[in-house]
C-alpha cells in the first residue's frame, strides 16, 4: 500500500512537471512590473529589459476607472484607448441632437474638446511590498471575522499614511489570493476631455456576431486628452509611434490592467463557478439583454439611451458563455485536477509545508458556505435586485453617512479616506439619468428578486410594499430627487440625521434593505473571503517552495506586462493570417451584403480611393490577455507603439482559468491603420502628426 501511494505521488509529480514544462513553452503570464521574468525573456526572446525601459512602459500606461486600459501617446496629454472603453463617456456627453457614440467625434481645436463628467485616469508611479506589515496585523489565534477586520484596518492605515505623505491615490492590492500585498501609488487625472472617436459602425464592425471572432476589421479606438490647471498636461513618459506596426513573428508587449483571472483557483472553486456562479450570472445577463432590446424598440432616442448598456451586457454575456464552455470541458478540469493533486502530494511530503495541507479542504468548505449565501448576496449586496443608478446613489449616500461616523480603519473598503475623492467624483457625476430606462431596468430586477426568493418572502414584501414590480419601480423612480446633483450633495453633507429624515423613496428603500445587505456581506467576508484568503496564502507558499517565485499572480485590475509574438493560427483546419487589411473590411462588408452590423460608414466609402488597402488592420498575437486589457498599448522592443488591444478570439476566453497559445490570440488595431484612417478618412492629419511626439 505504501509503495502504491509512493508510485502515485511520483506519477502526479511527473504530470505536474510536464505541465510546467509545457506551459513554459507558451508566452503565458500577466507579470507584475516589479517582478518581471527577465531571465525568461532573455532565454526565449533574446531580450533584456532595462530598468529605464520598464519604468517608461509602466508610466506610459494608464487605467480607466470606467473599466479598461489606455496609454499616453503624446507629450501633450493624448491618451489612446478603445472606442468601447470610451463609450461610457461618449454616451454620457451625447444628447438627442449629438450622438457621439453612434456618429463619432473630432475636435478640430482644443476649445472643441469635450470634458468628461466623471472619468478618472490612473497612472501607476510606484509599487511597494507591504506583505509583512499586513500579515503582522493578523494573529494566528484570531477568528476569521477578527482576522478580516484586522487586515482591513491595517490596509486602510497604510493607504491613509501613503496618501498623506505623497498626495497620490494609494491602494493596497491583494495578490496570489492573499499570499502577497503590494501598495500601488497612482497619479490621478480627473480633467479628461474627448478628442476623437470614429463612428460605432467601424469601431464595432461586425457587431455581436463577430465579437470574440477572427478575422476582424474594427477601428476600435478613442482619443482623450488629460488636462492639469485647465491646460493640456505635459507628459514625460509616452509611447513613440511606429508608422507600420510589427512584423509576423515579431516580439510584442502588452501593458494593461487585466480584470480578474482564476488560474490559482482550486478545482472546488472552479466547480462552484461552473455549477453556480456563471450559470446564474448568464441567466441574469440574458434577461437584462432582453429588457434593453425591448426598451430600445420604443423610439430612436430609446435605442440611443440603451445602446452603451446593451453593448456591455452583450459583451459580458458572450464572454461568460465562452468561460463556461471552457469549464464544462472535462479536459480543462482534468488538467487543473492533475496540477492540484501533484502539488498537494508535494505539500504532504514536505514537513516545512505542513501548515498548508488543509488549504484545499478549507477552500472546498468555503464553496459550500458560499452556495448557501450566493443568491442573497447577489440580490442584496451586489445589487442585482435593484438595477438602478438612482438606487446605487441612494445606497452610497446611506452607507457613507454611517461609515463616516467610524474610524477610517473600521469602514467598508470603498469608504476609506484614500478612496474618498474617487468615490465623490462618481457620486456627484453630472451624467444624465434617464427615468424611463431606470424604470425598465428596476422593474425587471425587482421581478427577478421575487422569482428568486418567492413572492411571499419577507424581503420581497418589504421591497415591493404590496405593489407589482412595475408599479413599485415607477413609484421609486418618479418620486426620487437623486437625479439632481445638488440634492445628492445636500444629503451627502447633512450626515446621518438628514439621511434618516429623508422621504426620498430611493433613500427609504436603501435604508430598509441595508441592514440585511450588510449582514450578508459580513458573513461572506468572514466565512468565505477570509477563509479563502488564508488558504490561498498557504497554497502560494507551496507554489513558491516547489516552483520558485517565477509564478505570476492572478489578475486584479492592476497594471501587468504580457508578451508574445505576432502569429496567425489554425482554426478548423484553415490557416488564418496574422493580420487583416483595410481592403479586407470592404470585402467583409460585401460578403454580408452590406447589412448591419456589416455596413461600413459612408466616410469609409468616400475615402476608399485614397486608402492604402493593403495596410494591416487588425493583428493577432500570443500575448496573454483577459477582460480589462481592452485599450492596452502593444509595443515593440524599442518601446514603439505598434497597436492597441481591443479583443481576444473565442478560444482565448478560457484563459480566465488556464492559458495556452495554441489557439488563443489577442487582437489589436495596427498603428499604421490608425494613422491611415485619421489622415485619409477623417481629415485629422494634424492629430495624426501629434501621435508619438
Amino acid at each position: 500500500m505504501r509503495e502504491e501511494k509512493h508510485l502515485h505521488s511520483l506519477t502526479l509529480l511527473a504530470i505536474w512537471l510536464s505541465l510546467v514544462v509545457t506551459s513554459a513553452r507558451a508566452d503565458e503570464g500577466m507579470w507584475l512590473y516589479n517582478d518581471l521574468p527577465r531571465e525568461l525573456l532573455k532565454e526565449r526572446h533574446g531580450f533584456e529589459p532595462t530598468d529605464q525601459w520598464i519604468e517608461h512602459a509602466m508610466r506610459a500606461s494608464v487605467r480607466f476607472n470606467s473599466g479598461g486600459s489606455g496609454s499616453f501617446v503624446s507629450s501633450t496629454g493624448l491618451v489612446l484607448t478603445n472606442h468601447h472603453v470610451g463609450a461610457d463617456t461618449l454616451f454620457k456627453i451625447s444628447t438627442r441632437e449629438h450622438n457621439y457614440l453612434e456618429d463619432g467625434f473630432l475636435a478640430k481645436s482644443p476649445s472643441e474638446e469635450q470634458k468628461s463628467p466623471d472619468l478618472e485616469l490612473n497612472q501607476l508611479v510606484a509599487i511597494e511590498d507591504v506583505t509583512d506589515r499586513v500579515n503582522q496585523a493578523v494573529r494566528s489565534d484570531m477568528s476569521p471575522a477578527d482576522a478580516f477586520a484586522a487586515r482591513r484596518a491595517v490596509m486602510a492605515e497604510i493607504e491613509s499614511e501613503s496618501l498623506k505623505q505623497t498626495g497620490l491615490r494609494s491602494d493596497v492590492v491583494t495578490l496570489y489570493g492573499g499570499g502577497r500585498y503590494h501598495l500601488y501609488r497612482y497619479k490621478k487625472y480627473t480633467d479628461v476631455r474627448l478628442v476623437y472617436a470614429p463612428e460605432s459602425d467601424i469601431a464595432f464592425f461586425g457587431g455581436d456576431p463577430d465579437n470574440f471572432e477572427y478575422p476582424r476589421y474594427c477601428l476600435d479606438i478613442c482619443l482623450f486628452r488629460v488636462y492639469e490647471n485647465d491646460k493640456p498636461a505635459k507628459i514625460e513618459h509616452f509611447f513613440e509611434w511606429s508608422p507600420k506596426g510589427a512584423a509576423d513573428g515579431e516580439l510584442v508587449f502588452v501593458s494593461g490592467h487585466p480584470g480578474r483571472t482564476s488560474r490559482l483557483f482550486t478545482v472546488a472553486a472552479l466547480e462552484f463557478l461552473r455549477d453556480v456562479a456563471l450559470p446564474f450570472r448568464l441567466a441574469e445577463l440574458r434577461r437584462h439583454e432582453i429588457v434593453l432590446q425591448q426598451y430600445g424598440l420604443d423610439s430612436p432616442e430609446a435605442t440611443r439611451r440603451a445602446k452603451d448598456e446593451l453593448f456591455s451586457v452583450q459583451n459580458s454575456r458572450k464572454a461568460l458563455s465562452g468561460m463556461l464552455r471552457g469549464l464544462q470541458d472535462p479536459r480543462l478540469v482534468a488538467d487543473k485536477l492533475a496540477r492540484e493533486e501533484a502539488l498537494r502530494s508535494q505539500v504532504a511530503a514536505d514537513a516545512k509545508l505542513k501548515s498548508g495541507r488543509e488549504a484545499w479542504d478549507q477552500i472546498a468548505a468555503a464553496q459550500q458556505a458560499h452556495r448557501e449565501l450566493f443568491i442573497e448576496r447577489q440580490m442584496l449586496e451586489r445589487g442585482l435586485a435593484f438595477r438602478s443608478q438612482l438606487f446605487e446613489i441612494a445606497r452610497t449616500l446611506v452607507r457613507m453617512a454611517e461609515e463616516d461616523q467610524k474610524p477610517n480603519a473600521e469602514r467598508l473598503r470603498e469608504f476609506r479616506d484614500s478612496a474618498r475623492e474617487s468615490l465623490e467624483q462618481q457620486l456627484f457625476s453630472t451624467a444624465p439619468i434617464y427615468s424611463d430606462l431606470e424604470i425598465a431596468n428596476l422593474a425587471d430586477s425587482l421581478s427577478n428578486l421575487a422569482e428568486e426568493l418567492s413572492g411571499n418572502h419577507p424581503l420581497v414584501e418589504t421591497v415591493l410594499t404590496g405593489k407589482s414590480p412595475q408599479d413599485r419601480a415607477v413609484e421609486l423612480v418618479s418620486g426620487s430627487g437623486l437625479a439632481d446633483v445638488a440634492e445628492r450633495k445636500r444629503l451627502a453633507t447633512g450626515g446621518p440625521a438628514v439621511l434618516a429624515k429623508s422621504t426620498d423613496p430611493m433613500i427609504a428603500l436603501a435604508r430598509a434593505v441595508d441592514p440585511q445587505a450588510r449582514a450578508v456581506r459580513k458573513r461572506f467576508e468572514a466565512e468565505i473571503e477570509e477563509v479563502e484568503r488564508q488558504a490561498y496564502a498557504e497554497i502560494t507558499k507551496a507554489i513558491f517552495a516547489t516552483s520558485g517565485t517565477a509564478a505570476y499572480p492572478d489578475a486584479t485590475f492592476t497594471l501587468r506586462l504580457a508578451f508574445g509574438t505576432v502569429s496567425g493560427f489554425v482554426e478548423d483546419g484553415k490557416q488564418l493570417p496574422p493580420w487583416t487589411t483595410i481592403g479586407g473590411a470592404f470585402d467583409h462588408e460585401k460578403t454580408h451584403n452590406a447589412q448591419p452590423p456589416w455596413k461600413l460608414p459612408s466616410s469609409w466609402h468616400k475615402a476608399r480611393g485614397r486608402l492604402k488597402l493593403d495596410t494591416p488592420f487588425n493583428v493577432v498575437c500570443t500575448a496573454d490577455i483577459i477582460g480589462g486589457n481592452s485599450g492596452s498599448p502593444v509595443f515593440n522592443r524599442q518601446g514603439q507603439f505598434v497597436g492597441i488591444i481591443f479583443d481576444g478570439n473565442i478560444q482565448s476566453l478560457s484563459a480566465d482559468y488556464i492559458y495556452t497559445d495554441e489557439l488563443a490570440r489577442a487582437i489589436y488595431v495596427n498603428s499604421g491603420a490608425i494613422l491611415e484612417s485619421l489622415r485619409e478618412i477623417y481629415g485629422a492629419g494634424e492629430l495624426a502628426g501629434e501621435l508619438g511626439r
